[in-house]
């Protein structure tokens, strides 16, 4: 009876562990949080107009550049992992490829950056 119950002793401290931790991220809000939030600080930031407004209203073209500049370097990242976890196997082969993969990417980002793609003024 003892080995069975010692054998399910490693499940036991992960579900307990896991209780306590989802208990404490659900707590920890709640002592963290603004008691008297100011005005500037709980305005809408992420697409620059309120969250609950009309939802036919004019989008300014900026926040479209911003998110597909996003997911092209999101893509980069999600290329880079797998290269570089493979990377003794790939040889040199796979390392040229990847640089020039980047350097596309980089040609691309100073391209953006020259024409104030990322300015906001």
């Amino acid at each position: 009876m003892t080995d069975l119950l010692s054998d399910y002793l490693p499940i036991v401290l992960f579900i307990g562990l896991s209780a306590v931790i989802g208990l404490a991220l659900l707590i920890a809000p709640f002592l963290v949080s603004f008691r008297r939030p100011d005005p500037e600080k709980v305005s809408a930031f992420e697409a620059g107009f309120d969250a609950f407004d009309d939802a036919r209203m004019k989008v300014d073209v900026r926040f479209y550049l911003v998110s597909i500049l996003f997911i092209i370097f999101d893509l980069e990242v999600a290329f880079l992992f797998p290269w570089a976890v493979a990377f003794h196997d790939v040889g040199w082969f796979g390392f040229w490829s990847m640089m020039i993969f980047l350097g596309v990417l980089t040609v691309g980002f100073i391209y953006e950056w020259r024409k104030g793609a990322l300015e906001w003024d």
